[in-house]
C-alpha cells in the first residue's frame, strides 16, 4: 500500500512538471507570436487546452490521494498546495493565449523602441519564475521558492520601463494610442504571469513550513 502511495505522489510531481513545461512553452510561443508580422495563435490555443486537460488530471489525482490514501499532515499540505498551484498554472495558460490574441492588434511600428526588448526580457524572466516555482515544489526546495518571490521585482521593473517607453512614444506621436495600449496590456499579462509564479512559490513555502512567512500584507 505504501509503495502505491509513493508511486502516486511521484506521479503527481511528474504531472506538475509536465504542466509547468506546457506553461513555459505557451509563454515563449506567445512572446514569439507578438514579434511576428502575421501572427497565428492556434498553437498557443492548443497549449492552453493541454494545460486545462493537465489541470483536470492533476485535480483528480489529488482528490484520489486525499480520499483513498488519507495522507499525513505534511503530505496533505503538499497535495493541498498542488491543488492551489494548478489554478495559477491554468491562469498562466489563459494569459499566454491572451498575449497571443493581442498580437493581432499590434503593428510593428508600435513595437519599436526599447519596449520590444523589454517584452522579451519579461517573457524570459517569467518562464524562469514558472520553471523555478514548480521545481522548488518537486524538490522541496524552500530557498528556490524564496528566489522566485524575489524575482518578481525584476518583472515589475521591466513592466514599468515598457509603460514609460510607450507613454513617451504616444506623447511624441511616434505611434497611435490604441495599438500601444494593446502592447501595454500584453506587458501587463506578462507581469500577471510573474504574480502567478509568486503565488505558486508561496504555496511551496506553505507545503514546507505550514505558513506564509514571506507573504506581504
Amino acid at each position: 500500500m505504501r509503495k502505491q502511495y509513493d508511486e502516486e505522489l511521484e506521479n503527481l510531481h511528474n504531472l506538475l512538471v509536465e504542466m509547468g513545461n506546457l506553461c513555459q512553452e505557451a509563454i515563449f510561443m506567445a512572446a514569439h507570436i507578438l514579434q511576428e508580422e502575421n501572427p497565428s495563435k492556434e498553437a498557443v490555443d492548443e497549449k492552453e487546452k493541454a494545460i486545462d486537460k493537465k489541470e483536470r488530471e492533476i485535480e483528480q489525482l489529488c482528490m484520489h490521494l486525499i480520499l483513498r490514501q488519507q495522507p499525513v499532515a505534511s503530505d496533505l499540505r503538499r497535495i493541498g498546495a498542488a491543488l492551489k498551484m494548478i489554478t495559477d498554472m491554468e491562469r498562466i495558460g489563459d494569459q499566454a493565449a491572451d498575449i497571443a490574441d493581442l498580437s493581432r492588434f499590434i503593428s510593428g511600428k508600435e513595437k519599436q523602441g526599447e519596449s520590444e526588448g523589454h517584452l522579451w526580457e519579461m517573457a524570459q524572466a517569467t518562464v524562469k519564475m514558472v520553471t523555478d516555482s514548480v521545481t522548488s515544489f518537486v524538490n522541496n526546495d524552500y530557498e528556490l521558492a524564496l528566489q522566485v518571490m524575489k524575482s518578481d521585482d525584476t518583472v515589475d521593473t521591466l513592466f514599468e520601463k515598457i509603460k514609460k517607453d510607450i507613454i513617451d512614444m504616444i506623447r511624441t506621436q511616434q505611434v497611435e494610442a490604441e495599438g500601444s495600449l494593446d502592447l501595454l496590456m500584453a506587458a501587463k499579462y506578462f507581469e500577471r504571469i510573474g504574480d502567478h509564479a509568486v503565488n505558486i512559490a508561496e504555496w511551496v513555502e506553505y507545503s514546507i513550513t505550514g505558513g506564509h512567512e514571506n507573504k506581504e500584507d
